[in-house]
């Protein structure tokens, strides 16, 4: 495999996995393609082309040539440069690393991370809020985020990399995607009746499993064991956390738990005002869901994976 047989596969993978749907990705792709070519030459000049072939901002190969052949990976949740760094170690130590993968976004992918976001509306209309409410209510929460992120120094990482010669790519989306369709499916196949039986069913998967005896596992947030799950939404894609005023559409939508890899504390306010039962399956226990997914569909057999920063290799194959 090279860095970019694994980098197309990942994009072609989320994208049959996304909560939207294939056909709503692909017209999403069409839609900038038009823009594009109705764009003026100057306008083209900072357009990021590789956005009309990949439809998730916060997932580049960030360095490196496509073309170099993998043989072994070093992943992690976050790579920063301190993982760099231990890659150049392995090397030194005679465990070659020919491709670094992170799943949380840095350089390029880190500062258009908002504008994946808007995946999140498609999403929310297909539990029933209205579109025009869920696009209006996140238009607010991405230019929040698109703010938040303006000073932040995003290449640091991908800097190191650059000066190791170190190639290195990061898996976001296409990752959360894997963990919010498998998700969703297995609790509306297992129809759990009680939130303590939505628990259980978490903790039978080995990467939650796992992060229960670290104390990292899932956990009821609102809500008591007993009381009925009701319809279920996985909110574990689509970037970062939603406008919190959308609690109110969902719940006026009929949902009645939420399952969220992470809930800030306003979120937490606004979604108990709203009566809705939350549970946190953990963020690093999803994220390595996700990724395992994902590389057991994308990787060949002969890849060796070398853990680091959280991550936990468990394949399903």
């Amino acid at each position: 495999m090279t860095v970019g047989d694994i980098y197309t596969r990942a994009i072609a993978t989320g994208m049959e996995n996304d909560p939207r749907g294939l056909q709503t990705v692909k017209d999403e792709l069409s839609r900038r393609e038009k823009a594009f070519q109705e764009m003026k030459e100057k306008e083209r000049r900072f357009f990021d082309e590789e956005s009309l072939r990949n439809p998730y901002s916060d997932t580049r190969i960030l360095n490196g040539p496509v073309d170099r052949e993998v043989r072994s990976l070093l992943v992690g949740i976050d790579i920063e440069v301190g993982e760099i760094l231990l890659s150049e170690r392995l090397r030194e130590r005679d465990r070659p690393v020919d491709l670094v993968i992170g799943h949380h976004p840095e350089g390029r992918a880190y500062a258009n991370l908002y504008d994946v976001m808007r995946m999140q509306s498609d999403i929310l209309s297909r539990f029933g809020v209205p579109i025009n409410v869920a696009e209006g209510l996140m238009d607010g929460r991405i230019k929040e985020v698109e703010r938040r992120l303006m000073p932040v120094n995003h290449t640091r990482a991908v800097d190191a990399a650059r000066l190791l010669d170190i190639p290195f790519l990061c898996l976001h989306t296409p990752a959360d995607n894997m963990v919010a369709s498998y998700l969703q499916g297995l609790f509306e196949e297992k129809k759990p009746s009680s939130l303590s039986d939505l628990l259980d069913l978490l903790l039978e998967i080995p990467e939650y499993e796992e992060a229960k005896r670290i104390g990292a596992g899932p956990t009821l947030l609102l809500g008591s064991p007993e009381r009925r799950t009701g319809k279920v939404f996985v909110d574990m894609t689509g970037g970062t956390e939603g406008s919190k005023e959308i609690f109110g559409s969902l719940t006026t939508s009929g949902v009645n738990t939420i399952v969220a890899m992470h809930l800030s504390e306003e979120h937490r306010k606004e979604a108990e005002k709203q009566h809705l039962n939350v549970i946190i399956a953990g963020h690093i226990a999803s994220d390595n869901l996700g990724l395992n997914l994902l590389f057991d569909s994308i990787l060949d057999d002969d890849i060796e994976v070398m853990e680091c920063s959280g991550f936990r290799r468990i394949s399903r194959k």
